[in-house]
């Protein structure tokens, strides 16, 4: 098979360009949004009041019993049914990123925040630290060093899975290799080209993550002030 560089014109370059702008905006948006839905999720299931606590149980083990493409579907198709209105694609899979993330984000936090030992939690408020403070400067600091890896893992998966939206037309970078292959008849050179820009992205996550995780680190923080 020969590999046909002439199916990069101009025109279907700037295609594919705007179907990656649209993925980094569905990426961008549903990592931040997720992410502190699923803090929020994951205080709720710590929380001791039962009428907190249980709704937030059966919502993140609802969500991550079913798998993310029927959520966006769920969300395009039955949102407008219940609402009266109508969502527009993009939004569609927006909310059900969200939605379905931040259930999976909330146990990784939850994970993180218990990995702390009970007992610095327990010194923190000897010396006086209110609940809150206790949370800002003795939990959360060392919870997210312990969870980085695993939330650096989720995010580029949800950026990977972004992909999923074209099934309710969302023209992402991948439905528009889809639509110009249809046109062009070379599949092999389009989508050969998106996944090694999907492989880029997610390579350059994966380094910025290995230099977070070495800021956060407690012996290295200090000699990168520096």
């Amino acid at each position: 098979m020969n590999f046909d560089l002439a199916v990069f014109t101009p025109g279907n370059l700037h295609f594919l360009f705007d179907g990656l702008v649209i993925t980094l905006r569905l990426a961008v948006l549903g990592i931040f949004c997720s992410f502190w839905l699923g803090i929020a999720a994951a205080f709720a299931r710590l929380s001791k009041h039962p009428w907190i606590h249980y709704p937030a149980v059966v919502y993140i083990e609802t969500i991550r019993g079913v798998p993310l493409i029927m959520v966006i579907l769920w969300f395009y198709f039955f949102t407008p049914v219940f609402t009266g209105i109508p969502l527009e694609n993009f939004t569609s899979a927006l909310v059900a990123f969200m939605i379905f993330y931040s259930a999976y984000l909330a146990e990784d936090v939850r994970a993180g925040i218990q990995s702390v030992p009970v007992g610095q939690i327990q010194a923190a408020r000897s010396t006086g630290l209110s609940t809150f403070q206790t949370m800002r400067y003795i939990v959360l600091p060392q919870a997210f060093r312990n969870m980085a890896p695993a939330l650096v893992t989720r995010f580029i998966i949800l950026f990977k899975d972004t992909s999923l939206a074209y099934v309710i037309g969302v023209r992402e970078l991948t439905h528009s290799a889809y639509i110009i292959s249809q046109r062009e008849f070379r599949p092999f050179e389009l989508y050969t080209l998106i996944a090694l820009v999907y492989w880029v992205c997610t390579f350059s996550m994966s380094q910025l993550a290995k230099y977070l995780e070495g800021w956060l680190a407690p012996d290295r923080r200090p000699a990168m002030r520096s």
